[in-house]
């Protein structure tokens, strides 16, 4: 959660149907085999039996079917992991370990809920707890690997204006989205008056935690009872190994200071007050763990906050100041209030540490609003005023927030003119899978690939792959 964040489908971990599904098939074989190999990895029967069990019943589930053979599918696709995967280990690719060890706890959890308890789970899967654990683990990192070698791949395919007109024009425009409503709004903001108070009772219980740990509690427990981080809270507060320019900075500056073994002060960051414990120092990586917690308020608190705004929304109802100039008077939300109250995905971008201002918008999707300002939004019509309601900041801290409507875009099919990134990202997705395309084909030809000889004569989509 601290970690400067890469918008990326790879530090996505997909749990959902098919891990524990695949383990469950692989029990049903008591003589397994090896059908393929690529470089150091090697592909079992089982593997391919029960990734093509999971692409059937996905496909079942979507309402469609494929002419393809499920067992020649499946085996592709994982000939594909292993080669990626094992580039992946060459390249030194990072994964994000700390969401891989989140969904496999959840992930194990669902299992045991369903078995009814861990005993009937290690019995229904002939396996111990921990090796259930281990088996997924095992699975997912390498998928994990594969999906992140991909992205490195694909993230440094770059596409011109040019390049994107001419594919506007070659496309069938049928084939181009259909834009839903789109929806322009401005807001003011106001985090609650007693702000230092409700700072300095959460410093106070931060500090009676350090005390609890440096008198013999256990950091990790505390951790995972009362940090806010639910990503390393599940890990008793840990974090993977990062280099300091990975953490904000006051954090960073706090952990540089530490000793393995050592308990920092309270340290404020923009998501709220820690203590970190620094747990090895590898060069300039760093692996820690730490509790967060941010300022809980009061009802009174709050309703001061909400009645400040509101006698603010009366004076803009009664023409006294409009919506604009208030937002700059007294909004607290830096990155629309110079804009009279306009809303961008500014800090969002910031937040991802995307710095190319040309993905800057004002528009945004209903899926892209906060729940909150949706909920506003769907009543006014364009021109109107919400009335003041509780809301979070990207960084999950409490505030309360007024909304006006500005525009919204109706549905229609995308155009160069109105809607040029997106028909940008499409042209840079068909250009990112033709340049994966490129690289796979190299790539198949300098590793070693074997593939049985009942399945070489399957349908392929990549020719190259039986040599």
């Amino acid at each position: 959660m601290l970690k400067k964040a890469i918008v990326t489908a790879a530090l996505t971990v997909c749990l959902g149907v098919g891990i524990g599904e695949r383990i469950v098939a692989q029990e049903k074989y008591t003589v397994d085999r090896v059908v393929a190999v690529v470089g150091n990895s090697a592909i079992l029967y089982s593997d391919v039996e029960a990734t093509a069990q999971m692409l059937v019943e996905r496909r079942r589930q979507e309402g469609y079917t494929s002419d393809r053979d499920p067992q020649n599918e499946a085996l592709e696709a994982l000939l594909l992991q292993k080669l990626l995967y094992n580039q992946a280990l060459i390249d030194s690719v990072q994964i994000n370990e700390g969401a891989i060890a989140q969904n496999i706890e959840a992930h194990v959890n669902s299992m045991i809920e369903e078995a009814g308890s861990i005993a009937a789970l290690e019995e229904q899967m002939k396996r111990p707890i921990f090796d259930i654990r281990q088996t997924l683990r095992q699975r997912v990192e390498e998928e994990q690997y594969a999906q992140s070698m991909r992205y490195e791949i694909e993230s440094k395919v770059r596409i011109t204006p040019g390049e994107v007109e001419r594919f506007y024009r070659k496309i069938d425009k049928d084939s181009l989205p259909i834009i839903p409503d789109q929806y322009v709004y401005a807001q003011i903001t106001k985090y609650p008056a007693s702000t230092k108070e409700a700072k300095q009772r959460v410093r106070e219980r931060l500090l009676e935690m350090r005390e609890r740990i440096i008198n013999g509690d256990n950091f990790e427990r505390l951790a995972r009872f009362y940090s806010v981080d639910v990503a390393s809270a599940i890990r008793g507060g840990e974090m993977d190994f990062t280099p300091l320019d990975g953490f904000v900075k006051p954090f960073a500056d706090a952990l540089a200071k530490l000793k393995p073994g050592q308990i920092s002060e309270v340290v404020e960051t923009e998501y709220g007050f820690h203590i970190i414990q620094l747990i090895e120092r590898k060069g300039n990586l760093y692996k820690c763990r730490h509790i967060l917690l941010r300022p809980i308020f009061s009802d009174d608190e709050l309703s001061a906050s909400q009645r400040s705004l509101d006698s603010l929304v009366n004076l803009i109802r009664l023409d006294s100041t409009t919506f604009e100039k208030a937002a700059i008077e007294y909004s607290d939300d830096k990155y629309s209030k110079q804009n009279g109250g306009l809303v961008t995905n500014h800090e969002m971008m910031e937040m991802y540490g995307a710095n190319d201002t040309s993905y800057s918008t004002t528009r945004f999707l209903r899926e892209e609003l906060p729940r909150g300002d949706y909920n506003a939004i769907r009543s006014l019509k364009p021109g109107e005023i919400s009335d003041v309601f509780q809301s979070e900041d990207l960084r999950g801290n409490v505030l309360h927030k007024v909304i006006k409507l500005l525009e919204i875009i109706p549905a229609h099919q995308a155009n160069l003119n109105n809607d040029y990134l997106r028909v940008e990202q499409q042209a840079l997705v068909k250009k990112q899978g033709e340049e994966f395309q490129k690289w796979l084909n190299q790539k198949i030809k300098s590793i070693y690939v074997l593939i049985a000889p009942e399945f070489r004569d399957g349908e392929f989509e990549n020719k190259n792959w039986v040599k």
